[in-house]
């Protein structure tokens, strides 16, 4: 795409704003590192432009404070761009699913219940920009139905951008999606036996 100049005109009736302006579901996968923090670099733009924010965190434990939901709370708050709300649905790390206690609402249950929350807000048009964080990973589990997932977006009102993250997102969701991106991993200090640290990781 030379100097940001598409290579293809579709024969779709539109014009080049209408196409220009179209809102987009993006997918972040893949093994690599980067995913979320490449969505979040994106709601960072969604914020210089004054637009409101709802990020959904699917996966990633309540407990777990991240760097991205402080600064873009504290952006938040500024009045300068954007509203930020931020949802934490998660009982931990994608690959550590703990067992649930008796009585206690169980990970799927959880899950299903953010979605129809995004459900909610995608048909009330409360959001501009919505990050689903690690959502992929709840379509390859089989919580949520992808067909479902894809009619829901397909038929989203209004001017409501959506990016999703997390490893081995659905063929259908992929076909579906306007921007696919997939983080491959060449390298990682994991694999030399470090482990996270604050400000690379969180």
């Amino acid at each position: 795409m030379p100097q940001g100049q598409p290579t293809v005109v579709p024969d779709d009736g539109l014009t080049t704003r209408q196409r220009r302006n179209r809102a987009l579901v993006m997918v972040h996968t893949g093994v690599g590192k980067g995913k979320s923090t490449a969505a979040f670099g994106m709601a960072l733009r969604a914020w210089n432009q004054g637009w409101p924010i709802g990020v959904f965190q699917f996966v990633k434990s309540a407990k777990w404070k991240v760097g991205e939901e402080n600064a873009l709370k504290a952006l938040g708050e500024t009045g300068k761009g954007g509203t930020v709300t931020w949802n934490k649905m998660g009982e931990g790390w994608s690959w550590i699913q703990r067992e649930v206690a008796e009585g206690e609402q169980s990970h799927e249950d959880k899950a299903r219940e953010g979605w129809e929350q995004v459900k909610r807000d995608l048909a009330e048009e409360k959001y501009k920009f919505y990050v689903l964080d690690e959502f992929a990973y709840l379509l390859h589990w089989g919580w949520i139905d992808v067909k479902e997932v894809v009619e829901v977006l397909r038929d989203r009102p209004g001017q409501q951008h959506v990016v999703i993250t997390g490893r081995n997102a659905p063929q259908e969701l992929l076909d579906f999606a306007d921007l696919v991106t997939d983080m491959s991993k060449v390298k990682h200090p994991m694999d030399a036996g470090q482990k996270g640290q604050r400000g690379i990781e969180w």
